[in-house]
């Protein structure tokens, strides 16, 4: 869609909850850029068809201002261009999100419609079922009449093939779609679907997706969809109207957009959901979780199964308000960011038994021991029926019994599983079973693996380096101290959120004991503890339990053993969450990069020589210059030398993304697109 010639007066714009999307642009100087390129080429000017808007067909115009860039990004059977080579984010680590969404849909896919009697057939995927004969039977009775071949026909299940339209399949909603990349993989990859919405609040984006959706010959099942998300949901409460399948991926949090989720959902319907907050959920800034997730986190070395459990909490929460509740189904903490696939359904009676499903977290401040609270409990009644009370606590005193110091208070958070192993199980199967369907097959081979292995009814862990550090002493291996919890008669098992994680069923005090015997192999020198630290309060007790540390073959994990690829290594330079895209794209990178390497090692300390001195704070430049308020002159000690007319034209969008170009004849001046 093209600007009107009205350009607003030029402002910062703030985060729009409705349109703030990892792969997502902030298409508005774009949109400048192109309606100046083209007022100038004297092109009429006129509103989109909205038809065309709903249903993805309208052409796509061939015209494009000097300079204008595009790049390819093929992902999976997707192929999605972007307006510029310089400004598309675009995160490859991402890929194993969205690889593990189109496996985790295609398994509700085939666990839906086989309801219905309809087989999915997926690409590379060998045929499970197969049509029955009874060689028993008579050769006359084969030569029947037509009606009996139409039987027999009937009696073959229906298919629903990739790429075609299921008139009794899932109705997907990808709600922040950006380019629509996941929404055209869906449509290219996932079998079963009767149609994908891929909607944004961006015109732009709209756009976008409605080109890349006919470059990939989706439009049949992919409909472009420009409203902001929650409204959108809002408007399909009706259950007549929800969508089977939700998938948001916010950059950020997804908080803003949950409530509308729950209720958009179908009865047992998936929803998918991302959070790249962990700053946030690992207990950063406590406050905040709590206002966008109604729950304290903490700071712990089991933050990232805390943060699954604090989204899950939340999930549930918000579903509570509607008589309805959340069943989750998989739930990863990979990367730099949480993964939650949930199932919501409507049930009075069960929501009665949630508050029995959330619980606080008693935290110890200096050994990190916790114990967890249930905010209800649920017991049996007369006639099978169950009883629902406040639960009883707290289970700790007000100084824990190992160290001496006190206990933070986190949650509420998850207390019941994360994952419904059976649906795990047929996902790794599915996998394991065509591995060439996903690029990054072979992690989620590893990391489902390990998911199949944790200890379900056990929420969070504790870490090798926090037990051995908190004692000052030398670390055991992981086979030891597995070894030694399996020899004492517990259960013990890895995590997927963390690579030194002991998940285990034994009380804080045999650990402790576990970890003095530890420590009598390997002595810590006492004379170098304080009296009031955690490390010498814990060893001065002597161990009630004595561990045994002779390494068992139980010990070392199945998914170990086979060497899986569980855990993701930094795959390039500066790897990590990005931050959100801005105008500029590529220039603006390397301004970054510039100021960088000016600024490096600012902060240490200068050479005495007053001559060297003074040159070397001449490379930095003056800020107050910059604003127009330094009184120095030329006696002022920093650099006020004026920017360059290309680093002006660079850094001109970074200050004002929407500012209109001062001379119009030069749209190549404008800003082009960036990414929000």
């Amino acid at each position: 869609m093209i600007c009107p010639p009205t350009v607003p007066t030029c402002r910062r714009p703030g985060p729009n909850p409705g349109s703030v999307h990892r792969d997502q642009f902030d298409f508005r100087c774009l949109e400048r850029r192109l309606y100046r390129a083209r007022f100038m080429e004297g092109q009429p000017q006129g509103p989109p068809n909205p038809a065309a808007m709903e249903n993805g067909t309208e052409p796509n115009r061939e015209e494009r201002p000097p300079g204008f860039q595009e790049t390819t990004i093929t992902e999976g059977a997707a192929k999605i261009v972007f307006p510029s080579a310089n400004e598309v984010f675009y995160n490859p680590v991402q890929e194993f999100n969205r690889d593990l969404t189109c496996a985790v849909i295609t398994e509700f896919a085939r666990i839906q419609l086989a309801a219905k009697g309809i087989q999915i057939k997926v690409p590379g995927e060998k045929d499970v079922q197969k049509v029955v004969v009874d060689l028993s039977e008579p050769k006359e009775d084969k030569a029947e009449p037509k009606e009996g071949a139409n039987l027999a026909l009937e009696d073959q299940p229906r298919t629903a093939a990739v790429g075609e339209i299921c008139e009794e399949g899932l109705r997907v909603l990808e709600g922040l779609a950006a380019s629509g990349l996941r929404s055209i993989r869906f449509a290219r990859e996932v079998p079963g679907l009767r149609s994908v919405v891929a909607n944004d609040a961006s015109a732009r984006a709209v756009a976008l997706i409605r080109r890349n959706v006919q470059l990939n010959e989706v439009a049949h099942l992919v409909q472009p969809s420009q409203a902001d998300a929650r409204m959108l949901m809002y408007q399909h409460q009706k259950a007549s109207e929800r969508f089977d399948v939700i998938d948001l991926d916010p950059y950020g949090s997804p908080a803003s957009f949950l409530d509308a989720a729950v209720q958009a959902v179908s009865e047992g319907g998936l929803l998918c959901v991302t959070c790249t907050d962990m700053a946030v959920l690992a207990g950063n800034s406590g406050e905040t979780c709590y206002s966008k997730y109604g729950a304290m986190a903490l700071k712990s070395r089991a933050c990232h199964e805390m943060a699954l459990r604090t989204v899950l909490h939340s999930l549930d929460l918000r579903a509570n308000c509607y008589q309805r509740f959340v069943v989750p189904l998989l739930s990863i903490s990979a990367d730099f960011y949480v993964r939650v696939f949930v199932r919501v359904f409507t049930g009075q009676a069960k929501v009665k038994a949630s508050a029995s499903k959330q619980a606080l977290v008693f935290q110890c401040v200096g050994c990190g021991a916790f114990h967890l609270q249930r905010l209800g409990k649920a017991s049996a009644a007369s006639g099978g029926r169950l009883k629902f009370s406040a639960a009883c606590g707290p289970p700790v005193a007000p100084e824990c019994e190992h160290c001496g110091q006190r206990h933070q208070l986190g949650g509420p958070m998850w207390a019941e599983p994360l994952h419904d192993l059976e649906f795990v199980g047929r996902v790794l199967e599915a996998v394991s079973a065509n591995p060439g369907r996903f690029h990054t097959a072979e992690r989620i081979r590893g990391v489902l693996s390990v998911i199949t292995e944790e200890l379900p009814d056990v929420p969070l862990y504790y870490t090798l380096d926090q037990l051995s550090s908190t004692i000052h002493c030398n670390t055991p291996s992981l086979l030891q101290l597995r070894s030694a919890l399996l020899h004492a008669g517990f259960r013990v098992s890895l995590s997927h959120a963390c690579k030194n994680a002991v998940k285990t069923d034994a009380p804080s005090s045999a650990l402790w004991d576990i970890m003095r015997c530890w420590e009598k192999e390997y002595p810590v020198k006492r004379e170098r503890l304080s009296e009031s630290s955690p490390a010498f309060r814990i060893l001065r007790v002597e161990p009630r339990l004595q561990a045994n540390f002779t390494v068992r073959d139980d010990a070392n994990p199945s998914s170990r053993q086979r060497g899986l690829k569980r855990f993701q290594a930094n795959p390039e330079a500066n790897w990590g969450p990005r931050p959100r895209a801005r105008p500029g794209g590529k220039a603006a990178g390397e301004t970054v990069e510039e100021r960088r390497r000016l600024l490096q090692n600012k902060r240490k300390e200068p050479v005495e020589d007053p001559a060297e001195r003074a040159a070397w704070l001449k490379t930095f430049p003056c800020k107050r210059f910059k604003e127009g308020t330094c009184q120095q002159g030329d006696q002022c000690c920093y650099s006020h030398s004026a920017p360059s007319p290309k680093a002006t034209a660079e850094a001109t969008p970074t200050d004002c993304p929407e500012a209109p170009s001062q001379n119009p004849a030069e749209p190549g001046a404008a800003t082009g697109p960036g990414i929000e």
